[in-house]
């Protein structure tokens, strides 16, 4: 990726804390777009009792995605013990002011307080859950998305298991559903994306990409090639040129 993308990478920087008890595996990969949204994830952690057989369905999602696994026992048999854990390292986090933002991904009421306290300094919270998830949660957060929202987007993406069992030529020889969460990331209301944004979201959802893997020299030339996937405007501001990449349809 150019220097000058690089050096442009949002300086937002995200927390972004699941509970796995109370959290979809499948849809860890949309999850983590929007949280890109608004800022760069730099902080990723998955809270649940490893040695339970209800925790099998993150292992290989959460690898692919770097998320790093927190074991806590559950002391008592049916009782979450996911949320003192996640909630006593959200706090200490808060504090040491590593990151400017947080996205807790749970459906759980007792995470209220959390993100009533998180917001009480100033700083961005955001949360991902079910429709279910009690209204005093959802209000506490400066943005909630509900999950459902993001089923319809899954068929768009390939889940890191499908990914592993194909082959790499196949995967280079379809970047779309990379460049579409990419294009999710970076949109703004008028539909449009800047294809600066656009790389930004590549760098951070793929730190390996490049055009050239996929036979080009440039982003703009590659998302050229895809014209029944992808509208290209230019725009000519003070003798520079800027491409804006829609989604078509």
């Amino acid at each position: 990726m150019p220097d000058e993308q690089l050096k442009s990478l949002s300086r937002n920087k995200i927390a972004m804390l699941i509970d796995g008890d109370n959290a979809q595996a499948g849809l860890l990969a949309q999850m983590l777009v929007e949280a890109g949204r608004h800022g760069q994830v730099t902080l990723r952690r998955i809270y649940g009792d490893w040695t339970t057989n209800s925790m099998n369905s993150w292992k290989d999602t959460l690898n692919y995605h770097a998320f790093q696994p927190i074991q806590q026992f559950r002391y008592t048999v049916g009782k979450n013990a996911t949320d003192s854990a996640m909630i006593i390292d959200a706090m200490d986090i808060l504090h040491t002011g590593v990151v400017d933002g947080f996205c807790l991904v749970s459906s759980d009421s007792d995470y209220t307080r959390l993100a009533t306290r998180i917001r009480e300094t100033g700083i961005f919270v955001m949360g991902i859950g079910e429709k279910k998830t009690p209204k005093p949660f959802v209000n506490a957060c400066d943005v909630f998305v509900y999950t459902e929202n993001l089923v319809a987007k899954q068929a768009t993406t390939t889940s890191p298991k499908k990914r592993k069992n194909s082959s790499k030529k196949k995967d280079e020889a379809d970047p779309i559903p990379l460049l579409t969460q990419a294009f999710e990331m970076a949109v703004q209301q008028d539909g449009w994306a800047a294809l600066s944004s656009m790389g930004n979201a590549l760098y951070q959802l793929d730190p390996a990409f490049d055009p050239r893997t996929y036979g080009h020299k440039q982003l703009s030339k590659m998302i050229s090639k895809y014209k029944d996937r992808f509208e290209i405007r230019l725009q000519e501001i003070d003798g520079s040129t800027l491409f804006h990449v829609k989604l078509k349809e």
